[in-house]
């Protein structure tokens, strides 16, 4: 068994999810935010693993769970907070985005059981880039050189991973919510999360399918 992290940030209005704006106020984008983590930390808490981690940029508030420990995220570009979560860690790991709100345990089961039997494994993304990385041991080499929040994220990254020589296992492609056609995406994905009924929730601009 191995550990689930969580990589986050702290929902915070004008911090969180800026690219919902305007579509969204600042503060229901940070309420989407705060949703989606609760979302992700249900699926996780669900998860049979031995440990459950926030892996935390900012501070914890009501949405933390039980069961959930903290570790304070370190280094300056996704990739390097990446590298040092899986090196704090110091374990076989998933770490999870907080912006699929769609994630099931049964998806995160299958995940740990691929990383059973793979040195990693790789959820992409429909934008480029991946929703979920997993490695049997934390290596700074396997972030070194990837673009983050481009394009071409997800392909550089297993790229990357081949060249270490990682066995790499490839899990279910899942949508993250960047902006508001997303956000409408994933709701609909996943109509009984508190994403979808915080979505549902908000004043007409926000809340409307745009045509």
């Amino acid at each position: 068994m191995s550990a689930i992290a969580v990589i986050a940030k702290a929902p915070v209005a004008g911090a969180s999810k800026t690219r919902l704006t305007p579509a969204c106020t600042p503060e229901q984008a940070a309420q989407l935010a705060a949703a989606a983590l609760t979302d992700t930390l249900a699926a996780v808490a669900a998860t049979p693993a031995d440990r459950r981690v926030v892996v935390l940029h900012g501070a914890p508030g009501a949405w933390l769970a039980p069961g959930f420990e903290v570790i304070a995220q370190r280094g300056g570009d996704l990739a390097q907070r990446l590298a040092a979560a899986f090196a704090d860690l110091g374990e076989p790991a998933l770490v999870v985005g907080m912006d699929t709100p769609q994630l099931t345990p049964r998806l995160l089961c299958l995940a740990l059981d691929e990383l059973d039997r793979a040195d990693a494994v790789l959820g992409p993304a429909p934008d480029g880039g991946y929703w979920a990385i997993g490695l049997r041991a934390a290596d700074d080499a396997v972030f070194a050189g990837v673009p983050m929040s481009d394009a071409t994220t997800c392909a550089v990254q297993r790229e990357r991973l081949d060249a270490l020589g990682l066995r790499t296992s490839e899990l279910p492609e899942l949508r993250d919510v960047d902006d508001i056609d997303d956000a409408h995406a994933v709701a609909a994905l996943a109509p009984r999360t508190c994403f979808a009924r915080a979505l549902a929730a908000m004043a007409p601009r926000a809340a409307t399918v745009p045509a």
